[in-house]
């Protein structure tokens, strides 16, 4: 994909990453300024949609949607980018992902925080499951690795990259008290398997509670 054909596709990436934030918003799973949301644009040279810092998500619109280079440069738009502009590289490079979100759940905190001595969590058995990329059958066993969070997000970036290696069917992933990473081979993907992850810790945290 051209630089040209990049900049076309950007306004509409960030009409639909603010529309599926508001609707995320809606569904409390990023309540104030929390998550964010990105897209490609460009593969060769590499060029994201990303949410601007700190906007309010339940405000959140197109024009709160900057472009950035492969080294997190703004392009386009006005703002800084996420925090976590390096997550979404890493995600993007490492996963080949056309779509990284990020939300900031009750259940993916509370599972998160309960589970992270164990490095991660297994759900199995779920109908919901078969909704993920690539599952056929709600025998299928998910791992949701769960990394420490910290503030040095270069540090944190490549906490990140070790983790997809090392989980190569892995889905998403769970920062501690702070909330769930999935991505798609499009926005629609990436939604699908928010949609699904959410349900499920939903579930597991409902059923089980924090207990491990």
């Amino acid at each position: 994909m051209n630089q040209s054909l990049g900049l076309q596709l950007f306004p509409a990436a960030a009409a639909e990453l603010a529309r599926v934030g508001r609707s995320f918003y809606e569904r409390g799973w990023v309540l104030g300024t929390s998550g964010n949301f990105s897209a490609v644009v460009s593969r060769e040279p590499l060029r994201l949609a990303i949410t601007s810092s700190s906007v309010d998500k339940g405000q959140l619109t197109a024009d709160h949607i900057l472009q950035i280079d492969d080294e997190g440069n703004v392009l386009e738009g006005d703002g800084r980018p996420s925090a976590e502009t390096l997550l979404h590289l890493a995600v993007v490079r490492l996963r080949d992902a056309g779509a990284v979100l990020h939300t900031h759940s009750v259940w993916s905190n509370i599972l998160s925080d309960a589970y992270s001595a164990d490095g991660g969590l297994s759900i199995e058995g779920y109908e919901m499951l078969k909704g993920l990329e690539g599952v056929s059958t709600h025998e299928h066993s998910e791992w949701v690795p769960i990394i420490e969070n910290s503030q040095d997000m270069t540090r944190l970036a490549g906490l990140v990259e070790a983790t997809l290696e090392q989980h190569p069917r892995a889905h998403g992933f769970l920062l501690r008290r702070h909330g769930l990473y999935t991505w798609g081979r499009d926005i629609a993907e990436a939604k699908r398997h928010i949609e699904i992850l959410e349900f499920l810790l939903e579930v597991r945290g409902r059923t089980y509670g924090a207990s491990r």
